[in-house]
C-alpha cells in the first residue's frame, strides 16, 4: 500500500485501480476547490453577518484587553465589559462606511443648502401647510387658550372666526417663511453626515441591505471565484508526487501531511486575496500585462451601482422624515425651534397685534412671547406626523434617489469602489486569517481520508 494514497480506513490505490499520483491529482484540486469556495462562501456571510454583536462574556478579558496590540483590539470579536464574540464587517465599520458615502456624494456638491433645494422647501411649505388646515383653527385655539383664555373668550364670535379665517389664510405664507428661515440657516441646522452615522449605526440592518443590494453580482462572483482553488490544487499534487518520486534531499524530509496542511492554508488565503483584488482593484481600467482583469468588477459597474445605491439611501436614509426629525429633534433642533419661532411670531402679532391692543386695556398685557413660544411649539410637534407619511416620503425619493445617483456616476471609479472596500480593507486581513483556518481544516480532513 503506498502511503500517500492510502487513508487510514480506505486504500484507494487498491479500491481504484489507479496509481498514488492519478489519486492525488484528482483529489486534492476537488478538496482545493471545496477549500476555496467554503473560504469565500463563508468570508461574504461574515461581511455582514451577524448584524448585531453576538458573543460571551469571557472572564479575564477585560483586564487583559488594554494590553493588546491596537490592531487586534479594533477587530469586530470586542465587546466592552470581557465579552467575546463577533460582528459582521460591514455592520460594525458602520460609522466609517456612512461617513465615506456622505463625503464623496453630498458633500461634494459644496454644501447642504444646495441638497436643501433639491427637497424643494416650498413644495415641503405647501404640504405642512395643508397637513396643517384641518386642524388649524383647533391648534390657534389650543395656543392663545393655553396662555390666555380671557383674550380669547371675551372676544365677539365674529372676530374670534375673523382671527381663524386670516390664520387659514395666511397658513401658506407662514409656513413659507419658516422654511426660509430654516434654508437660510440651514448649515448651521442639518448636519446630513451626523444624521447619516446615527442613523446606519443604530440601524445596521439598513446598511447590510444597501451594501447588499448594490453588489449582488460582485457578491456571487467572490463566492464562485473560490473554485479557483481546484487550479491551485494542481500544482500542489504535482510537487507531492514529484517529491515522492524524486526524493530531493531537503524537501523529502517535510512530511507529507505538512505539506499538505500548508499547501491548503496557503491555498485559503489566497483565494480570498485574489477575490478582493479583482473585486476592487483597479479602480480605472489599467493595461493587462499589469491587471489580466483590467479593471475591479465594481468600479467598472459604477454606473449601475450608482443607482442601486442612491435607490436604498433615497428609501432608507435620506428621506425627508429624517431630514425634518435632524432637523426638530437633532443636535440643533433648538436652533431650528427658534427660527420657527422667529417667523410664526412675526405673522403671530401681524394677525393678533390689532386684537390684543383692542382688549389689551381691559386684560393686561399679552404676553406675545409666550404665545411665539407656544405656536412654535406647536409647529414642531405637529411636523413630524406630516413628514412621515409614507407616501410623500415615497414621492420626494424618487427627487433624492436622482440627485444621489448623479453624485454617485461623477466619482472617480477609484473613489466608488472605495466606499465598499473601506469597511473590508481594515479587517481585511482577518478575512485571510479565516481563510488559512479553513484551509487547514479541509487539508486535514483530505489527510483523514486519502492519507498522508
Amino acid at each position: 500500500m503506498n502511503v500517500l494514497a492510502a487513508g487510514p480506513f480506505i486504500d484507494w490505490e487498491e479500491l481504484t485501480g489507479q496509481s498514488k499520483f492519478v489519486v492525488d491529482i484528482v483529489s486534492i484540486p476537488i478538496f482545493s476547490a471545496i477549500a476555496g469556495l467554503i473560504t469565500n462562501w463563508t468570508g461574504v456571510i461574515m461581511l455582514f453577518a451577524p448584524v448585531r454583536f453576538t458573543g460571551f462574556y469571557v472572564p479575564g478579558l477585560k483586564s487583559v484587553f488594554p494590553y493588546l496590540p491596537r490592531k487586534v483590539q479594533i477587530l469586530p470579536i470586542f465587546a466592552p465589559d470581557g465579552v467575546l464574540g463577533f460582528q459582521g464587517f460591514i455592520p460594525c465599520r458602520a460609522e466609517k462606511m456612512a461617513s465615506l458615502i456622505v463625503d464623496k456624494s453630498i458633500a461634494r456638491i459644496g454644501g447642504i443648502g444646495d441638497f436643501y433645494l433639491e427637497l424643494n422647501p416650498d413644495k415641503l411649505a405647501e404640504r405642512l401647510a395643508d397637513a396643517a388646515r384641518p386642524q388649524i383653527r383647533q391648534l390657534t385655539t389650543e395656543v392663545i387658550e393655553s396662555e390666555h383664555p380671557q383674550l380669547w373668550s371675551s372676544l365677539p364670535g365674529s372676530v374670534r372666526e375673523s382671527v381663524l379665517r386670516t390664520v387659514d389664510a395666511e397658513l401658506p405664507q407662514i409656513s413659507r417663511k419658516a422654511f426660509a428661515k430654516i434654508g437660510e440657516n440651514i448649515d448651521d441646522l442639518l448636519d446630513v453626515k451626523l444624521m447619516t452615522i446615527n442613523h446606519l449605526r443604530n440601524n445596521p440592518e439598513v446598511l447590510r441591505d444597501i451594501i447588499q443590494g448594490m453588489a449582488v453580482p460582485e457578491l456571487k462572483f467572490m463566492v464562485r471565484i473560490g473554485a479557483l482553488g481546484f487550479l491551485f490544487g494542481i500544482p500542489l499534487a504535482l510537487y507531492l508526487s514529484w517529491v515522492h518520486t524524486a526524493h530531493p534531499p531537503i524537501l523529502s524530509a517535510i512530511p507529507g501531511w505538512l505539506t499538505v496542511l500548508v499547501g491548503a492554508a496557503m491555498i485559503g488565503v489566497l483565494v480570498n486575496i485574489i477575490a478582493i483584488k479583482v473585486v476592487f482593484e483597479p479602480g480605472e481600467p489599467r493595461p493587462r500585462w499589469r491587471y489580466l482583469w483590467k479593471q475591479g468588477l465594481f468600479p467598472k459597474r459604477q454606473y449601475e451601482a450608482s443607482a442601486q445605491l442612491a435607490q436604498m439611501l433615497s428609501v432608507e436614509v435620506l428621506t425627508v422624515a429624517n431630514f425634518s426629525h435632524e432637523l426638530l429633534h437633532g443636535a440643533s433642533g433648538d436652533k431650528t425651534l427658534a427660527f420657527i419661532q422667529e417667523a410664526v411670531a412675526e405673522e403671530a402679532r401681524r394677525i393678533l397685534g390689532p386684537v390684543a391692543t383692542s382688549v389689551g386695556r381691559n386684560l393686561g398685557v399679552v404676553h406675545f412671547d409666550v404665545l411665539e413660544r407656544k405656536a412654535g411649539v406647536a409647529v414642531v410637534d405637529f411636523a413630524p406626523a406630516v413628514f412621515e407619511d409614507a407616501k410623500f416620503n415615497k414621492k420626494k425619493a424618487k427627487k433624492i434617489e436622482k440627485f444621489a445617483t448623479e453624485k454617485f456616476r461623477e466619482l472617480p471609479p477609484e473613489e466608488f469602489g472605495e466606499m465598499l472596500y473601506a469597511a473590508i480593507e481594515q479587517d481585511a486581513w482577518l478575512l485571510y486569517a479565516h481563510g488559512g483556518a479553513l484551509g487547514l481544516l479541509v487539508g486535514g480532513l483530505h489527510i483523514l481520508i486519502f492519507g498522508a
